[in-house]
């Protein structure tokens, strides 16, 4: 790999003792892995956990000797995950994809960890090679953090730049590399569709995102056939339930508050944690069509991702749920007032559980959430 992306890359093979030896070595890493592994214990046995833990990853260290050795290492985790905090992931349209081909996945974005985890998983039990996945440095503000990410195939998306020619410069940068693990690493990439979750449940493409992958075009190339040879596809996640809801809804009410959002230092580890652990019901994967010719602007190809992913959306009965509740004034609704229907009673119920915790304005936040993709699905023409 070209030393100019050292910077922005994941960690390779040669990398791999290096990083590992850091992590081990990195005590306030060992303090959260106890601390999330171990919550219910007593505090007061954390440094004995914390000294085992650290004997226990440096054993299981030395026979990595390879990045596919440590996703190996994770391989369970990740099933465990689907196995215990999911009612069922199911995927469609893959099989209409030529995978031979690399391909760069744009999809929306719910969930920090989750979205391109259940592209990668989808990906993995199909026999092909996983993805490198966008992230964005505000995720990186901890070298444990970042060596962990980067260890797991993810390349790393500058939005900290201080001055427009520093951001133009990180652009282009970015834009080379996606370019080159496509066409000469012959790598997957996934990136979402937009900086930051969608966390009103509303999915749009940035047109800026195209404009970065495109940045790095020859003059003497036209847009729609650099755009053809990224071989760009949509894919849309969906989850049933959403284990950061509530979060997303005080932030969002925040922001109608104050105009203003303060988010603390560990929100997004804790976002991350939230949406691993937490209960999100049946999750859906679709893979769309591989982006044709034709396009003549970053704002044309937006849009038509957009529309591809709203097709390819999967809309469970927490959006119907969410939208009865909110045109029968919110909580004041009673589950037999709205729905005879067993599966309907049940998102129903999730939700009351879920809003009883928030107040009037973030309850509407949250319904909302829920409730505009199923009402987007509703009102596009067939």
């Amino acid at each position: 790999m070209k030393a100019k992306f050292d910077a922005i890359r994941p960690f390779d093979d040669t990398d791999l003792p290096r990083v590992l030896t850091q992590l081990c070595n990195n005590d306030e890493f060992i303090r959260t892995l106890v601390a999330f592994k171990f919550a219910a214990w007593p505090k007061r046995l954390r440094p004995l956990l914390g000294y085992i833990t650290r004997r226990f990853i440096l054993s299981k260290s030395k026979k990595i000797s390879s990045l596919r050795g440590f996703q190996r290492l994770v391989e369970p985790y990740v099933q465990k995950m689907i196995d215990t905090t999911t009612s069922g992931l199911t995927v469609s349209g893959l099989d209409q994809l030529d995978l031979t081909q690399t391909c760069l996945f744009v999809s929306n974005h719910r969930d920090i960890a989750l979205d391109p985890a259940f592209v990668n998983w989808v990906l993995h039990i199909n026999k092909q090679d996983t993805v490198r996945i966008a992230v964005g440095d505000n995720l990186l503000k901890k070298e444990w953090v970042a060596d962990l990410i980067r260890l797991n195939k993810c390349f790393i998306v500058r939005r900290s730049a201080p001055d427009r020619r520093e951001k133009l410069a990180a652009a282009k940068l970015l834009s080379e590399y996606i370019y080159y693990t496509l066409n000469v690493d012959q790598q997957h990439i996934w990136i979402a569709q937009r900086e930051g979750r969608a966390k009103d449940g509303n999915d749009s493409t940035n047109p800026a995102i195209i404009s970065m992958l495109t940045i790095n075009k020859p003059k003497d190339v036209e847009f729609s056939d650099y755009l053809r040879q990224l071989r760009i596809v949509p894919v849309s996640i969906s989850y049933e339930f959403d284990p950061c809801d509530m979060s997303k809804a005080k932030e969002l009410h925040q922001l109608d508050l104050l105009g203003t959002y303060d988010k603390p230092d560990n929100e997004d580890m804790r976002s991350i944690v939230n949406g691993i652990t937490g209960q999100k019901g049946r999750v859906h994967v679709h893979f769309g069509k591989v982006l044709a010719a034709g396009f003549e602007s970053p704002k044309q190809v937006a849009e038509h991702l957009d529309s591809e992913i709203l097709a390819g959306y999967r809309c469970f009965s927490t959006g119907q749920a969410a939208l009865s509740l909110l045109q029968q004034q919110g909580t004041e609704a009673s589950i037999s007032s709205v729905s005879a229907n067993t599966e309907l009673d049940q998102a129903l119920q999730y939700l009351q559980t879920r809003l009883s915790s928030l107040n009037a304005a973030e309850q509407e936040k949250m319904l909302l959430m829920y409730a505009n993709p199923f009402q987007k699905k509703l009102s596009k023409p067939h």
